[in-house]
């Protein structure tokens, strides 16, 4: 079969990789009501461990499990487990960042923030190699398989004016009605011209935990009421940082001479995102703070817990690259770093008009 016929369809499970997610992953090939464990031992908040348990709970919740009957989705002794995971992550990202009740002056910061050239998408403007951008495009992937996905739960716990800007957002996030735009099919497009699978999830078991935790965290946000104000903060973040992120992978990309469907991603949110920003900021923060004022914490730590877990990944890809090692699990994608550089050759432009839609 054609991968690029499967992308919307469920992935499978992904290989334990400890205690709790071979807890988790175990119980999901039985039936639903099936024992979970009920005790924790020390667990580091941070660590693959919890957050592969985390985003295999989340999953239910999303596409689902090749094989993994639908039941497991509500199952009180999965939720019991799943709580406990989410009061430990929720738990250290409180600790590991300043509190705060000004949101407007956290939004400043982001926008008025100079050019960061120290992060991973000026490292791949600058110097990055074909196969640290693909290494790059792989820990993206179980992020961007899920785009807007999250944010979606945010609407029903949303009223006026702020409901809907986010939907507005959320319109243009899922294609303007146009299937083939949808921004997580696009993302499946850049991968396939970049010579990387471009299946629903299929890169989870080589993503180290930085990434994890990033999209833990938004559906963390999305699916808890009580933390509606974090989740759009976080999605405010998110579309503030866009836009100057993304022309800088535009310009990697070129550099790079990749194909049109991988420049085509980032350049799309190059011009969606200048927009966002301006919906989610002015249309949906502030008439949220008009309608809920004592959210105004939890949107701050949204944006903070955003910029923390951003920094933790690029810590950690960046430490990796400049000592000349892979930042993914079990070598690399296709197995070996050397595999990478060589598969690069499919990252070859391709003429502007084989790519339109």
């Amino acid at each position: 079969m054609d991968p690029r016929a499967r992308i919307t369809e469920p992935g499978t499970l992904p290989r334990p990789c400890g205690p709790l997610s071979a807890g988790v992953i175990d119980a999901l090939g039985a039936r639903p009501g099936s024992p979970m464990p009920d005790t924790f031992g020390p667990v580091d908040p941070y660590g693959r461990d919890l957050h592969l348990a985390l985003y295999t709970c989340y999953g239910l919740h999303h596409e689902g499990f090749d094989g993994v009957d639908g039941g497991w989705e509500w199952d009180p002794g999965l939720l019991r487990m799943r709580a406990e995971l989410e009061r430990r992550f929720l738990a250290v990202l409180r600790a590991d960042t300043v509190a705060g009740t000004d949101v407007r002056a956290e939004l400043d910061g982001l926008v008025l923030a100079p050019g960061d050239d120290s992060g991973v998408g000026a490292y791949l403007r600058d110097r990055g190699t074909p196969w640290q951008m693909r290494e790059y495009l792989v820990h993206r992937s179980v992020l961007h398989h899920q785009e807007a996905d999250p944010y979606a739960w945010l609407i029903p716990r949303l009223r006026g004016q702020a409901k809907a800007s986010l939907v507005a957002v959320e319109f243009d996030e899922f294609g303007g009605g146009r299937g083939e735009r949808i921004h997580h099919r696009l993302y499946a497009d850049l991968l396939d011209g970049a010579g990387l699978d471009p299946r629903y999830q299929f890169y989870v078991d080589v993503v180290p935990a930085p990434m994890l935790a990033l999209v833990n965290m938004m559906s963390l946000f999305g699916l808890h009421r009580d933390l509606r104000g974090a989740g759009a903060g976080h999605f405010a973040a998110v579309e503030i940082t866009s836009s100057p992120a993304s022309r800088r992978m535009v310009q990697a990309l070129r550099r790079l001479d990749a194909d049109t469907a991988c420049v085509r991603f980032y350049r799309e949110h190059v011009e969606a995102d200048a927009v966002h920003e301006q919906l989610i900021r002015h249309g949906v923060i502030e008439n949220l703070l008009v309608d809920e004022p004592e959210l105004s914490a939890s949107i701050v730590f949204g944006i903070c817990a955003t910029e923390l877990l951003e920094s933790r990944f690029a810590d950690h890809v960046l430490s990796c690259w400049r000592a000349g090692r892979t930042s993914l699990l079990d070598g690399a994608t296709a197995g070996t770093r050397d595999d990478i550089s060589m598969s690069a050759r499919a990252m070859k432009r391709e003429p502007e008009a084989s790519h339109r839609p």
